[in-house]
């Protein structure tokens, strides 16, 4: 049964129709995987087994009718536990906050639980969604399956963990400077983070993105035809879509793709992500496109003037809790945190001015280019324990330079496995494209994947087990 796991979501679907395999009988598979995996990487919150195996039978006797409910029925899919689920706490990664079952679904759990997919888990977090990384006052700490000594990355740390261990083909994160695509990036998955307002979220935040993460593009694409439906709570919710999500025709002749390898600012590009990129850039090259460097969108001062804002704006957010409350916050977010407090107000919108600068940085570089290509992060790897690639709190932000702009311009932008280390870490290549031009992006992501063949070979559990 572990071959199932690696299906890709059309053959999923394919083997449901064609009776082949029950919804069910693959859930019991990603189950015997979390089985095994789980202890190792702690990528899961409320992982619930039994009420997945129910959805999954109901899956099953919906497709045995050939009456499926919609186009996720019976895939099993995660949600970051910044999603809210009826009934489940949302506890924001933190031990700071008061466990209140939450009053309804977040858009996206509603979209999928409409299509019927098997919702069996939230993924693990750090606090407040403030880290990249796996580090967390209130879950245990999330490891990267490719090597458990180092970090998968975050926010969105429990979705990439889950996903590079094989619990099933489907995961949904949250993005705000790169926290779907980062941890894409060092786990080797493809991670999309669409056009601002392209999959509603509630509760909305500026420069806030949905998005999946999965171990091929054509899993992310069949996905946003679920996620992308409208909802009325997310006020920048676009207009629905009559998009072909699985359309892939695209012609590079006469494109223009700018390659940025200098992000501005932040940490420096290592050597062997440099070479992974100009190696992509290449491809894109010998296939037809015009490929240009391109300099950076981000500068010292709008990176700056974005950590200033994000510091008023969480330090208002957490003053008011009692002080036995606070003092449960992760020490490296509290002591970034508190810092807010000598923000006056005409620094932080200043600050948040500087997300206006970065829209406009990245439309005057859009008006020169049809899509870009960077890294999508600038180190391949960091321990496991570290709240993030400095383990500084007074620069917390050196290694979002490359994605973040690309949240503040509402742009779609991707990261896609370019490689390997010469110690095996995953590489990736952050794809970008025009504000709400999702479709390019994803076909340029499909194009790349096609060159190259994607990930072949998976990590597996550190344990034999007949999950292996």
């Amino acid at each position: 049964m572990s071959d199932v796991l690696n299906l890709t979501i059309r053959d999923i679907l394919a083997n449901f129709r064609a009776k082949t395999l029950t919804p069910y009988e693959y859930w019991l598979a990603v189950e015997a995987r979390i089985e095994a995996f789980e202890p190792h990487v702690c990528a899961l919150y409320a992982y619930d087994p039994e009420t997945a195996r129910e959805q999954a039978r109901a899956s099953t006797e919906r497709w045995l009718r050939d009456a499926p409910q919609g186009v996720l029925d019976g895939i099993p899919v995660s949600l970051k536990e910044l999603i809210a689920t009826k009934g489940h706490p949302v506890p924001l990664g933190t031990a700071a906050v008061d466990l209140v079952p939450a009053e309804a679904d977040a858009p996206a759990a509603a979209r999928l639980r409409e299509d019927g997919a098997v919702i069996f888990a939230k993924t693990t977090c750090p606090d407040y969604g403030m880290l990249s990384s796996g580090l967390s006052s209130f879950h245990p700490l999330s490891r990267n399956p490719w090597n458990l000594t180092k970090n998968p990355g975050g926010s969105s740390a429990g979705a990439a963990a889950a996903a590079a261990a094989g619990y099933g083909p489907l995961h949904i994160g949250t993005d705000i400077g790169g926290s779907v695509r980062l941890p894409a990036g060092w786990t080797g998955l493809f991670g999309f983070k669409p056009s601002n307002g392209r999959i509603p979220v509630d509760p909305f935040y500026v420069g806030r993105c949905a998005g999946p993460m999965t171990r091929c593009v054509d899993d992310a694409a069949i996905a946003m035809a679920t996620l992308s439906r409208p909802d009325w709570r997310d006020g920048t919710s676009l207009p629905p879509n009559d998009f072909d999500w699985l359309d892939r025709e695209i012609d590079l002749r006469g494109m223009k793709i700018g390659v940025m390898l200098d992000a501005g600012c932040g940490l420096p590009v290592e050597d062997e992500i440099r070479d992974a990129v100009l190696k992509a850039a290449r491809m894109f090259e010998d296939a037809g496109a015009t490929v240009v460097d391109v300099g950076p969108v981000l500068s010292r001062v709008m990176l700056d003037g974005l950590d200033s804002f994000w510091r008023a704006k969480f330090w208002g957010d957490i003053r008011n809790l009692p002080e036995e409350r606070r003092a449960l916050i992760l020490p490296y977010i509290y002591h970034w945190a508190e810092k807010g407090a000598d923000v006056s107000g005409v620094e932080a919108v200043q600050g948040f001015g500087q997300t206006i600068e970065m829209r406009r940085a990245c439309g005057r570089l859009f008006s020169t280019v049809d899509a870009v290509l960077s890294p999508t992060n600038p180190i391949v790897s960091y321990p496991a324990e570290w709240a993030s690639p400095t383990n500084d709190p007074e620069r917390p932000f050196e290694h979002i330079a490359f994605t973040v702009p690309w949240n503040m311009s509402e742009q779609p932008a991707a990261s896609i496995n370019c490689g390997f280390s010469k110690d095996g870490m995953p590489i990736g290549l952050q794809i970008v494209g025009p504000r709400f031009d999702d479709l390019r992006v994803l076909k340029l992501s499909r194009l790349f994947e096609a060159w190259t063949g994607g990930v072949c070979a998976w990590p597996k559990p550190p344990q034999t087990s007949s999950a292996t």
